[in-house]
């Protein structure tokens, strides 16, 4: 058994997510991987690992995935709340469930993670959650008017809880980045967005990839315990906004 902690990562099955796995793994530590799709989970085939089907709305199923993995390979020592969706669309004419599946998954989502853990850190003076936001929880975009209220609410409430969180030793770390070369535009359902983001993408000429991101949340969580790097704000250098 690994002598690194437990790491539990949600929206694991690619991007970002997938990203930060295969680098906590190298690293050494044992992981609780989460997502809806868990074929794409087992493929990775990381050692150490423990792969569930979780809809991180469910605080429940994360609960039982979270005591499950606590059993084989101890507490967990940090937790990265990846699970995200991106639904880019104007008030007037998105369809109201968007906003719903936005709210439920980017904020409720994220404080289920939390919710779940952060009791046992507390208790043990040890741990750290990793939030991964965006840039776009810190300025708005068009199109993105709902999708940027769920990240400012993580952003919100993440330094809040860090706060409260801080003199127990436990770490609350924003990670905000800008655009990513990821699968999270193609959950929007206007073809002329999904047209207009691929061409800003494609004049920024590189956007980041996700191991850019996980870098970032690796360098963040290495830090000694005693250093809370409280948010790293990543962008293509060629993003402007």
């Amino acid at each position: 058994m690994s002598n690194k902690g437990l790491v539990v990562i949600t929206g694991a099955s690619s991007g970002i997510g997938e990203a930060a796995a295969r680098s906590f793994s190298q690293a050494g530590h044992p992981l609780l991987l989460l997502a809806r799709r868990l074929e794409r989970l087992e493929a990775l085939k990381l050692p150490n690992t423990i792969c569930e089907k979780v809809d991180v709305t469910d605080r429940d199923q994360i609960k039982s995935a979270v005591e499950k993995a606590e059993k084989q390979y101890g507490p967990v020592d940090c937790l990265v709340n990846n699970a995200g969706v991106m639904l880019l669309g104007q008030c007037d004419t998105q369809d109201p469930k968007e906003w719903e599946q936005m709210v439920q998954v980017n904020i409720m989502g994220v404080l289920n993670g939390i919710h779940v853990v952060l009791a046992g850190m507390k208790t043990r003076r040890h741990g750290t959650i990793i939030n991964v936001s965006s840039v776009a929880g810190r300025k708005t975009f068009p199109n993105h008017a709902v999708y940027c209220g769920t990240k400012f609410s993580v952003h919100a409430f993440t330094e809040q809880i860090r706060e409260e969180a801080a003199s127990y030793d436990v770490r609350f770390i924003n990670i905000a980045p800008g655009v990513v070369e990821t699968e999270l535009l193609s959950h929007t359902t206007s073809t002329k967005i999904v047209d207009d983001y691929k061409q800003w993408k494609k004049e920024m000429s590189q956007p980041l990839e996700s191991e850019d991101v996980a870098n970032s949340i690796m360098f963040a969580y290495q830090q000694p315990q005693r250093v809370c790097i409280r948010e790293i704000v990543l962008c293509p250098t060629r993003q402007d906004k």
